[in-house]
């Protein structure tokens, strides 16, 4: 990068790696195993690029032949591929254990005790040292860097259920109306199973008459739960794994007992397994997987391809050119180029090591301590996932869970989201004015015009997608395919890209284009089609008005420019690319692969590294996939098990029970709630389990139903920095070689916006743009602005509100502003910013009193509301001024007294 970061607290490519497979517990393999991997990765990404862009359709076009149908897929079919992949991408990836666990520390004592009792040369001795030694070489990867036996075996497991539902479909029709009845069994498929089958029939146990299907969808559970271990922990396996187990005994729950409503209906396990297997509604393959099927991953892929592009340290090295001279300058470039960069990967720990590996040792360097730059730095990144238009993968989970345009929630998302960085933002300010922090020399930052004269075009892709999706109004897995296009486009664009090349490119794309405006205007298709028609190899079609023809010829521009653009690679493909300049993974990989090729020179062809390009991409978008369809599908499983069993109205009474009617206790279980099943747990699965047992109770609750989803989505996301797990501030602290218990107190304290800002927008729906009108809320429109009896009151004054008491939350939290705060201060500041945002909160526990007390009560109306507001105001200018008068009187008074005076707290 060209900001001068200043030597050794940079991290290398190889200590990033560490540091993730730490804390992602992810293998780090090298050679063939890598390339096996890699295509997988590829093939992944290659087939949900195919459903993006041609749904669930296989077909090819050939010329004079027409179109040939390979075939068509399900919804099911579809959903299943998709989750193989993952599974076989997680086993690979993530080791089945390596050996410090409980239960392998426990099986490893067995064999010291019985040589120590028997003695090494006795028999028993020696099988027993030999069954362990398989055990360890079949099970264990201590090294996290080989896949060992197992593996391989669950590999070949994942495969077969998925095969079944791909080829097997009739039976699969069959299944839905006389589940496992007169479907073929074990010995009917695999033959060569039959010995064992009857053996094992033969001890008691009908195993012979048990469905294939039926063992296949056991199978694939029990795969899902162990790639979920791998991957995501032994919480969220066990958490599923109750479900089930609650599925088939839940009805032994005592009904007259404190637990009473959760009883349920008896239920088979031919039933659950149907219900959680082989159908779309409830279960594995249900809305969550659909929804990684049609937008979660292409967007996933569409992140990856912005940052190999070189779009992210372009944008970071932005930020700091714009910010990095300021007060405090590193950390607030690194508030805002992480922000962004979370918002697109969708992984908050991901985001904390790649992005910190650069921003961190900057912060450092300007004078913040390790600890507090690790915890700016996770902080912003898991915050980047609230952060419209992309918000990570929460935006389509979203989207399909509460049935609202895509439009109307990046709206609704956007001011709770600048808040939050704005607080950002001011606490790193006060800090770096606490400390003396300046920032760094002008000559060691990029001068930002030109860093936007040589990189402008990394931001095409993000607008282009904003008009996909809120302008044309695309769906949104076409949108996310067409931007990919243009990304794609983009880069072979500029690697072909200089000042020979430059004329002659654009002149024959502009060419192109004309020419297939001009076809569809003739023969009703494209210049393919047109050839066709012209050497009567087909018939022309309906002519189209120029304004259709230059639409349907715009559609199809992206693949002209990358076709243009890899001829003039291949034609000249030595040449510098003076624009080009990738992101450093897609530099050294495509170096690996043209050593291993015994063609270094290799590595600097253009065309070369835009192929390395485009495969390194799909692979870590591939890669990066993984966990969240991991998650989603373990996740669908609790969601099924609540509608399939009946459990929904009886878990939202017992919820209401438990909070006694009160919103603001619902609030409080809801993001405590969510906080605790965060830990550790994607923002994905914790998002779907939390709204599949608490959506229902709080949007009865009459909290507006988009409120309610960020609002889940909001706490969510401080699991990611609350100890003790804290998985991204434990990143950042090992970026930032700091402790970690103390990055991990400091990130909490500067997400505390995460807290507050929901409640604020939960009570005040007007910070969300939403108007309620007949019982159903809605995104306001211009008529609603100039309505000023209600914008002013109910969006204005929210708004304004807070934003100010996001500032005296970031006072309170820093504690200091223009001088330092004392504690007694800072809690009057804490009392204003809380006053400022939600007035309602003390209201409705005065409500509580007055109502113990038998006396009715409705405090939240504007007039008292706005009163509180009124005072909190009061009392941040009141505090503010006097501070400021503190600090102008520091600054005039001797340096002994003023240091004596600015430490007395």
């Amino acid at each position: 990068m060209s900001v001068d970061t200043g030597g050794t607290d940079e991290l290398s490519e190889a200590e990033q790696e560490q540091i993730l497979q730490e804390v992602e517990r992810r293998r780090t393999l090298t050679g063939r195993l890598a390339m096996l991997v890699a295509l997988i990765g590829i093939s992944f990404s290659a087939f949900q690029m195919w459903i993006a862009a041609r749904s669930f359709i296989f077909d090819v076009t050939i010329p004079v032949y027409g179109t040939v149908r390979l075939g068509s897929l399900q919804l099911l079919q579809v959903n299943a591929i998709h989750v193989t992949f993952a599974l076989v991408l997680a086993f690979l990836l993530f080791p089945a254990s390596r050996g410090n666990g409980p239960i392998t520390r426990r099986l490893g004592r067995i064999e010291p005790a019985v040589r120590d009792r028997l003695g090494p040369d006795h028999a028993l001795s020696t099988v027993v040292s030999k069954l362990a030694a398989f055990g360890r070489w079949a099970a264990l990867d201590p090294n996290m860097n080989r896949v060992t036996p197992i593996d391989v075996v669950m590999i070949v497991l994942a495969i077969l259920p998925a095969h079944y539902i791909v080829t097997q479909w009739e039976e699969i029709r069959s299944i839905a109306l006389f589940r496992f009845e007169d479907t073929q069994g074990i010995h009917d498929v695999l033959p060569f199973l039959e010995p064992p089958v009857m053996a094992i029939a033969w001890l008691g146990i009908p195993v012979d008459e048990a469905s294939y299907a039926f063992w296949l969808g056991v199978l694939g559970l029990l795969l899902v739960l162990e790639a979920t271990r791998r991957a995501l922990g032994i919480l969220l396996m066990s958490l599923v794994g109750m479900f089930i187990v609650y599925a088939r005994w839940g009805y032994l729950v005592p009904r007259d007992s404190a637990l009473g409503p959760l009883a349920i209906q008896p239920e088979n396990w031919e039933n659950i397994v149907y219900n959680l297997w082989y159908t779309v509604e409830a279960g594995v393959f249900s809305t969550p997987v659909t929804v990684s099927v049609r937008f979660i991953y292409i967007f996933i892929l569409f992140g990856a391809f912005l940052e190999m592009s070189g779009a992210g340290k372009w944008f970071i090295d932005l930020a700091y050119s714009l910010t990095g001279t300021r007060k405090g300058g590193p950390a607030k470039a690194s508030v805002v180029s992480s922000g962004f960069m979370g918002m697109l990967s969708g992984s908050s720990i991901a985001n904390t090591v790649t992005t910190g590996a650069f921003t961190i040792p900057l912060m450092k360097r300007s004078g913040y301590s390790p600890e507090f730059s690790g915890a700016v730095e996770s902080s912003s990144s898991s915050g980047g996932q609230m952060l419209p238009p992309v918000m990570g993968a929460a935006a389509f989970l979203i989207v399909e869970f509460t049935g609202t345009p895509y439009a109307d929630v990046i709206i609704a998302a956007t001011l709770p989201a600048v808040a939050f960085f704005f607080g950002m933002w001011v606490m790193v300010h006060f800090e770096a004015v606490r400390g003396g922090i300046g920032g760094l020399p002008r000559s060691e930052l990029p001068d930002p015009r030109s860093k936007l004269r040589t990189g402008w075009f990394y931001l095409v892709p993000v607008v282009l997608l904003l008009y996909f999706l809120v302008i044309a109004r695309f769906s949104i897995n076409r949108a996310g395919w067409f931007t990919i296009v243009a990304v794609v486009a983009l880069i072979a664009f500029v690697a072909a890209y200089d000042e020979r090349s430059r004329g002659p490119m654009i002149g024959t794309i502009i060419l192109l284009f004309l020419l297939q405006a001009a076809s569809y205007t003739v023969v009703g298709g494209g210049v393919t089609d047109a050839i066709l028609v012209g050497l009567g190899l087909e018939s022309a079609g309906e002519p189209r008005g120029i304004e259709s023809a230059l639409i349907a010829a715009a559609s199809g521009l992206g693949t002209i420019v990358i076709i243009v653009s890899l001829a003039f690679l291949l034609a000249r493909p030595r040449t510098e690319a003076p624009l080009l300049e990738l992101d450093d993974a897609v530099d050294d990989s495509a170096k690996r692969m043209a050593n291993k090729m015994g063609r270094p020179a290799l590595a600097g062809n253009r065309a070369y590294r835009f192929s390395a390009f485009v495969l390194k991409s799909m692979d870590s978008g591939a890669r990066t996939a993984t966990t969240v369809v991991i998650a989603v599908a373990a996740a669908g499983v609790i969601p099924g098990v609540i509608s399939v069993s009946g459990l929904g109205p009886n878990l939202a009474a017992l919820i209401d029970a438990v909070s006694g009617g009160s919103m603001l206790a619902l609030l409080v279980l809801t993001g405590v709630a969510s906080i605790i099943f965060g830990m550790g747990m994607p923002t994905t699965a914790m998002y779907i389990i939390l709204i599949a047992m608490l959506g229902g109770p709080i949007e009865a609750a009459g909290i507006a139903i988009l409120a309610a989803h960020l609002y889940v989505l909001y706490f969510g996301l401080m699991a990611d920095v609350t100890p003790p797990v804290a998985v991204a501030a434990f990143a950042g602290a090992g970026v930032a070689k700091a402790d970690e218990f103390g990055t991990a107190i400091i990130a909490f304290l500067l997400s505390l916006n995460k807290v507050l800002v929901p409640f604020a927008f939960v009570f005040s729906p007007g910070i969300m743009f939403l108007r309620q009108r007949n019982g159903e809320w809605e995104v306001i429109g211009w008529t609603d602005v100039f309505d000023l009896g209600f914008f002013i009151p109910e969006v204005v004054i929210p708004v304004v509100s807070m934003f100010l008491g996001v500032y005296a939350l970031g006072v309170t939290i820093i504690g200091y502003q223009y001088a330092s705060v004392k504690r007694l201060n800072r809690a009057l500041y804490a009392v204003a910013s809380l006053l400022l945002m939600v007035p309602e909160i003390p209201l409705l526990l005065a409500e509580g009193v007055f109502t113990l007390a038998g006396v009715p009560s409705d405090l939240l109306i504007f007039s008292i509301t706005g009163t509180l507001r009124a005072v909190g105001l009061v009392m941040l200018v009141v505090l503010s001024q006097r501070n400021r008068s503190r600090g102008m009187t520091l600054e005039q008074t001797p340096t002994p007294e003023k240091d004596e005076r600015a430490t007395e707290d």
